[in-house]
């Protein structure tokens, strides 16, 4: 049976011509990329303001096989056809719901295609409604057993206007949760690979030059305190201070 790096070279190709298609009349510039992990377990953690940009962009710039966790709803069909449908409406209005029509051909064949495949080269589902976070940081923690790449993003793939922060929002602690456990279970000291993204929180088709920033790993071990709860809460907030410094880097220059 294949396993899941086989499969993505098997598509890769297809992979990332989608890719490009989703960031079309986008350039995209990178920071850091020496920062990158090539081998062994890895954390990529960032911020989420692009919605499926934010994926295109990772695929193209990331020099190995990545797995994302991912909404349940893009594996079904019907559910992930409506999401695209949403996020167009959502971000153009009523224009997004007339270009949808017209895409709408081309995006049956989008959706299918990924809805199809997604399974296939290693993405973990995630429930985001009713979600079993145990058995996702069991499944995460199993990928970084097999040396995978494993990618958090935060957010919910759009700027909040809200927020202290609109473009970097306040981080959830399961990346550093499933950095402790297995560091304090199986003794692996994974490195957690920060970075900030900027552009792609622009529509579909808007001409931007994306800009990524990509810091060096940090290491759950380097912010150990007495309980799990105190370590776990420390390093959340240190990989969350570092992608905010490395965003408002992006954004003076």
């Amino acid at each position: 049976m294949a396993s899941f790096e086989d499969e993505l070279r098997r598509y890769d190709h297809i992979i990332k011509r989608i890719s490009r298609i989703s960031l079309l009349g986008k350039k995209f510039e990178v920071r850091g990329a020496e920062n990158f992990v090539t081998k062994g377990p890895n954390i990529i953690i960032g911020n989420h303001v692009g919605t499926f940009k934010d994926v295109a962009l990772l695929f193209l710039i990331v020099p190995r096989p990545i797995f994302f966790m991912a909404n349940r709803q893009i594996f079904n069909r019907p559910e992930f056809s409506v999401l695209v449908r949403d996020h167009l409406i959502k971000h153009l209005g009523n224009f997004g719901g007339f270009l949808n029509l017209m895409i709408n051909p081309y995006k049956f064949l989008v959706v299918d295609y990924i809805s199809t495949h997604i399974a296939r080269v290693g993405s973990i589902p995630v429930d985001l409604m009713n979600g079993n976070k145990e058995r996702t940081r069991s499944l995460c923690q199993d990928y970084l057993k097999k040396d995978r790449a494993i990618i958090f993003l935060q957010g919910r793939g759009r700027v909040d206007p809200q927020a202290p922060n609109p473009y970097v929002a306040r981080f959830k602690p399961g990346s550093s949760t499933i950095s402790y456990n297995i560091y304090t279970q199986d003794r692996i000291s994974v490195p957690v690979t920060p970075l900030a993204i900027y552009g792609t929180q622009l529509p579909f088709l808007v001409p931007r030059t994306v800009k990524v920033n990509v810091g060096k790993p940090l290491f759950i071990k380097d912010y150990q305190e007495d309980g799990m709860r105190e370590t776990v809460e420390r390093f959340r907030s240190a990989l969350e201070g570092t992608v905010k410094a490395l965003f408002m880097d992006l954004i003076r220059t």
